[in-house]
């Protein structure tokens, strides 16, 4: 497992959880607007092994009480089940985050029951989707949609908003495409020096609360995140 690091407390990453976070080396997408650009290559670092990552949570049982995995891309590692039950084994609830392209992947974790959270990001519309996330999976993505729709385990969906390639068309479609979920969150895009194009810039307010009226609605559960 190509750990690239880990966040030792969150209290946001996984709802209602007091948890770490550790993120994982090597993402199929490359979004413009990527906080973590630097995950996406999928070279083995070898920043932290595996090992050690089990030591640590072994030295938190009783103080954390679960594990959120992000990227990158987490289904992208070919030991990631075998991951997930190590630590699960140690008495940890899992989080997943996932762009949604491993959709087979996704489901053999939730029909196992070893993942107790999915968040899944809604990168655009459908006709903005290849631009948006810099790889083409819309048939895997529109399947990752639909398992997490069955309500077989709790999930987010979320899309981050960039000012230069959202609009309120598009949000009109996503609502359309995730009709009916069960949480749908928009969170807005913060520039940083990480970011792969540097042009790129938030959305003001009120476009945001606009974006979120067209999608509540489709999901009348749908809110803004992190947005003061």
């Amino acid at each position: 497992m190509n750990i690239e690091g880990v966040q030792k407390l969150t209290l946001l990453d996984f709802p209602g959880h007091v948890a770490c976070t550790v993120f994982l080396k090597g993402c199929n997408f490359c979004c413009p607007f990527c906080y973590n650009s630097s995950l996406i290559n999928e070279n083995p670092t070898n920043t932290i092994l595996e090992n050690d990552f089990y030591s640590f949570l072994k030295s938190r049982q009783g103080i954390l009480d679960g594990v959120a995995i992000t990227g990158g891309e987490p289904l992208l590692q070919k030991g990631i089940k075998e991951f997930i039950i190590k630590i699960r084994a140690l008495g940890y609830k899992v989080k997943l985050d996932t762009n949604g392209s491993f959709p087979d992947v996704l489901q053999e974790l939730i029909e196992e029951q070893l993942v107790d959270y999915v968040a899944m990001d809604i990168k655009n519309s459908w006709n903005k989707y290849d631009l948006t996330s810099g790889a083409h999976y819309l048939k895997e993505v529109e399947k990752s949609i639909s398992i997490l729709l069955s309500n077989k385990v709790d999930y987010e969906f979320r899309t981050t908003v960039v000012k230069q390639l959202h609009s309120k068309e598009d949000f009109e479609i996503i609502g359309q495409m995730i009709q009916g979920a069960s949480n749908y969150f928009i969170q807005c895009f913060q520039p940083n020096e990480n970011v792969i194009d540097k042009k790129l810039s938030a959305p003001n307010k009120e476009d945001l609360i606009d974006y979120l009226t067209i999608v509540k609605k489709y999901v009348p559960n749908a809110s803004l995140r992190g947005i003061d």
